[in-house]
């Protein structure tokens, strides 16, 4: 069976840095796009960031470009999104997820999702 669990969150200060991991079990992560979305209270979960299956391929909302990175190490079954210079706004719970499709996109079916991990920007 397909899980994805997400770790990495918790409570910084704004300018501050986390970094997210998205650890794949009961599947091979290299098969699967992968995609960073976050839902904050009472919004609508967004796309933030997506990777290729090789990972040649990556994308970004323009609300992270510049501050987010994603990457992914398929020996280790994992994905990763580094989060630099973090705003309030960036406060939500962000998940991962898995699509069949090798390409980087955030709009396509994702098929896989995991539970999801808080993140909070607070001073």
């Amino acid at each position: 069976q397909l899980q994805l669990v997400e770790s990495g969150g918790g409570l910084v200060q704004p300018g501050g840095s986390l970094r997210l991991s998205c650890q794949a079990s009961g599947f091979a992560l290299e098969d699967y796009g992968i995609g960073w979305f976050r839902q904050a209270p009472g919004k609508e979960r967004e796309g933030v960031s997506c990777i290729s299956t090789s990972g040649g391929s990556r994308k970004y909302a323009d609300f992270v470009k510049g501050r987010f990175t994603i990457a992914r190490d398929n020996a280790k079954n994992t994905v990763y999104l580094q989060m630099n210079s973090l705003k309030f706004a960036d406060t939500a719970v962000y998940y991962c997820a898995a699509t069949r499709f090798q390409f980087c996109a955030l709009l396509v079916p994702y098929d896989s999702w995991g539970l999801g991990t808080q993140v909070t920007v607070s001073s």
